[in-house]
């Protein structure tokens, strides 16, 4: 497993950006993946090594779905557990212990994923230690599980005018569009303190543990495997991802806690929409980050995304692509329809962007959704700006049924305002860091993107009661993605669970047994569902009297079941006496934070991530691409590429067009295509000659459309040799397309060319393993007197796939 990180060195001095030195020495990490959950302990090592007290102040991340549950100090022998409070109360309880002399902790939440921990009067020459625990949702599919941990909170756009008094020690001052920007702007500095890291997968079951991001060092004891840091420690200079293979079937379809009083649920279902029926056209715009920030490996991520996405709409979709900075470039000025040629002049287009400027979301992410007021937005950024709340707020009032579905690239993405994106728009966010298999992940995301889904869901249970659930309004169900369901039972029961909703036009139900238990030990699920129904009220948009009783609630709510939220915070105080005890305000401390790995603006000195004025100019990236991670065979191009015609970019800010200043995205003329890439891997190699119409072209001089469905059921029969299907992790979105194609036109060919209807229906059911899928060819088959020899033999593979390679011999 290759490793980018450096390792950590203890140095003989650790300064902070004025000078003095550093008070933080070390993070330390544990954590416990239990299959529908992880436990995350995070240990903050300081110690002053100043001749008078001091406080700290260290910007952190956590994950943006991340539960924070518990919050200690360790210092002189002594142990003092923290407390929720709303976040007034705790702040001056923090203040006025710091004043008398006290020791004292604050942790305050600033966004989903960053929080600021202040710990004042540090001792001259004394060790103190904060621990912080989490919990995490896990989600399993295919098998594969993924931890990761976020370990900096990078640096970030930050528009707008400067306004109002700092707060925090940040390296931005509040500007009217981010008024906490000196909250969320670390500086970057000496930040030699490392990491240590044990993660343990309890799933009974031993799993095979790898990651792209760090070298691991690899242990077992029973069935239990924990992964560590190959080095003692690394710097805090990029996320650990850590996947888990082998982990299909841990994750529970229910699971409940309950002692004394009311019990909690956690309801998971994997649905089977996929039916073989041609999906409706859909309308995507793709979204592309070209600031500064993604210059280097996120920027090549970026592309290989794109291009991969694009092999996966089918025709009759619509399209375009918008690459953006502090400008916005067009692929075409509206939507376009999804063809060979238009896929070709896409792939060229896309080989051409380079990063510029700084990370204007706003107006770009705003044209996006209202292109596709009921289509898919696909976002691919490092998402680093300053200004969430504002961008939330204007996409949200803008859009109108569009999904938002967000690729975050990189070794430090701020995942908060992505994430958030995600769940109120009904789409989702999928984090990509540098080394892991580009495809897998685009391919798995951008499948669901435009999968069959059951839409305008409403969930009813009879038999038990339950109360409290979260989300408030149930997400859709989404072909072959778990569905996440959690609330309160008022006690033992069996019942239904009843899913309903509208499928492709038509109604659907699913029915779930539950059965809830008198009792059942699984205490986490307590904070979860409090967390899930604290973002839920969160997601509600009111005013007045009502934004302030929903305020209350969740502050009830986040003290009741002690977790925090944005209106409360941790605190904690270590009452002292005599020597321990200082006199007057100790000075403060502000932690640098590393620059983040694979950054190439950092490498060349620049600091500035503003907009056009500010940026600094950005080395052009190469445009040849690497699909997959390290080692992986790249995806060949198009069979031809059209000239990449110029494009017009436009103002973020307003409506105006004009040529681009700086670096065109396009050549003005391009004499050639893309050079031809080669690759060994006959996979690869087969799928980069499917059609945007999901068939493979007729061999030979063979022309027609029996002839390509001939060509098609073939090229089928080689990738099930190879194991691809329908469920294949990768490619399996692919074999669906071709059999949504297959089954389109195999009736219209039975009638002349029996002996070709008959392979490629029977390819089809081979290859697709979905009970609907195969219900749906059962009844072309039975539907086509010319197939009828398909009926006895469809329910034996051996039998069938025997049949076919006969047919396809000719």
């Amino acid at each position: 497993m290759k490793s980018e990180s450096q390792p950590h060195a203890e140095p003989s001095c650790l300064v902070t950006v004025d000078g003095t030195r550093v008070p933080l020495k070390g993070v330390e990490v544990h954590a416990e993946v239990m299959g529908s959950h992880a436990l995350v302990r995070v240990v903050q090592r300081y110690r002053n090594d100043e001749r008078e007290p001091i406080e700290a102040v260290y910007v952190f991340p956590l994950p943006s779905d991340a539960t924070l549950a518990g919050f200690s100090m360790t210092c002189n022998g002594r142990t003092v557990q923290g407390m929720v409070k709303e976040r007034d109360a705790a702040f001056r309880q923090y203040d006025e212990a710091v004043a008398l002399g006290h020791g004292a902790a604050l942790v305050e939440q600033e966004r989903l994923n960053v929080f600021t921990a202040q710990v004042g009067n540090l001792l001259p020459g004394e060790d103190t230690e904060i621990a912080l625990e989490y919990l995490q949702r896990v989600t399993v599919e295919e098998g594969a599980l993924r931890f990761s941990l976020p370990t900096l909170v990078a640096p970030r756009y930050i528009p707008g005018t400067p306004e109002g008094d700092r707060t925090q020690h940040g390296s931005s001052a509040p500007t009217d569009r981010v008024p906490d920007a000196d909250r969320i702007t670390p500086p970057m500095g000496d930040a030699r303190y490392g990491l240590t890291l044990a993660v343990t997968f309890a799933l009974g079951r031993v799993v095979e543990v790898e990651s792209p991001s760090h070298a691991l060092s690899v242990t077992r004891e029973g069935t239990s495997v924990t992964a560590r840091l190959a080095q003692a420690e690394v710097a805090l200079d990029r996320d650990v991802v850590i996947t888990a293979h082998g982990a299909e079937g841990t994750l529970a379809p229910l699971l409940c806690h309950r002692g004394e009083g009311a019990g909690v649920f956690a309801l998971s279902v994997v649905p089977d929409l996929f039916d073989g029926r041609r999906a409706e056209p859909q309308e995507v715009v793709f979204l592309v980050d070209i600031s500064g920030s993604m210059e280097g490996a996120s920027l090549t991520e970026a592309k290989s995304a794109l291009r991969l996405c694009l092999r996966q709409l089918r025709e009759g979709d619509r399209f375009n692509l918008i690459a953006f900075d502090d400008l916005m470039m067009h692929f075409e000025p509206s939507l376009v329809g999804f063809s060979q040629k238009t896929l070709e002049q896409a792939d060229a287009w896309v080989l051409e962007l380079q990063t510029r400027g700084g990370t204007e979301l706003l107006a770009p992410l705003v044209t996006a959704v209202q292109a596709v007021p009921t289509g898919v937005v696909v976002l691919l950024t490092d998402g680093q700006v300053g200004n969430e709340d504002e961008v939330l707020s204007r996409v949200l009032g803008a859009r109108q049924r569009t999904r938002v579905y967000s690729f975050g690239i990189g070794t430090n993405v701020s995942d908060a305002l992505l994430q958030s994106l995600a769940s109120q728009t009904g789409g989702a966010l999928e984090l990509i860091h540098p080394g892991e298999r580009i495809d897998e992940k685009v391919v798995s995301q951008f499948a669901h993107a435009i999968a069959p889904r059951v839409t305008d869901l409403t969930v009813g249970f009879e038999g038990v009661e339950v109360t409290e659930l979260a989300p408030v309004e149930p997400s859709p169900l989404i072909d072959g993605r778990a569905w996440l369901l959690t609330g309160r039972y008022a006690g033992a029961g069996v019942g239904i669970a009843r899913l309903k909703g509208t499928l492709r036009g038509e109604p659907f139900v699913l029915e779930v047994p539950v059965d809830f238990p008198e009792r059942a030990d699984h205490p986490a699920l307590l904070k979860l569902w409090a967390s899930e129904r604290i973002r839920a009220l969160e997601a509600v948009r009111t005013e007045g009297r009502r934004a302030e009783s929903v305020k209350e609630r969740i502050i009830a709510l986040a003290t009741g079941m002690q977790v925090a939220s944005r209106y409360t915070s941790f605190v904690l105080v270590e009452e002292r006496v005599g020597e321990r005890r200082s006199g007057g305000m100790p000075q403060t401390r502000t932690v640098p934070v590393s620059r983040p790995a694979g950054w190439e603006m950092f490498k060349k000195g620049a600091s500035s991530l503003g907009g056009a004025k500010g940026a600094p100019k950005m080395q052009a990236m190469s445009s040849s691409l690497s699909f997959g991670g390290p080692g992986a065979p790249p995806m060949p191009p198009p069979r031809a590429a059209a000239p990449a015609p110029v494009r017009k970019a436009k103002r973020s800010a307003g409506d105006e067009e004009m040529q681009p200043a700086r670096v065109p995205l396009a050549r003005e003329a391009q004499d050639e295509a893309p050079a031809e890439v080669v690759t060994r891997d006959p996979v690869v190699a087969l799928l980069g000659q499917q059609l945007a119409s999901g068939l493979w072209a007729a061999r030979g001089e063979t022309k027609g459309m029996a002839a390509e469905l001939e060509a098609t059921a073939v090229a089928l029969l080689a990738l099930m040799k190879e194991g691809v299907t329908s469920f294949h992790l990768l490619y399996g979105a692919a074999v669906k397309k071709a059999v949504e194609a297959l089954l389109g036109i195999a009736s219209a060919v039975a009638k002349t060319e029996p002996r070709i209807a008959e392979l490629a229906l029977g390819v089809a059911f081979l290859v697709t393993g979905g009970s609907r899928t195969r219900g749906q060819i059962s009844k072309l088959v039975a539907g086509e007197p010319a197939v009828h020899g398909l009926t006895t033999i469809l329910n034996n593979d051996a039998l069938l796939r025997t049949r076919m390679e006969q047919l396809a011999a000719g």
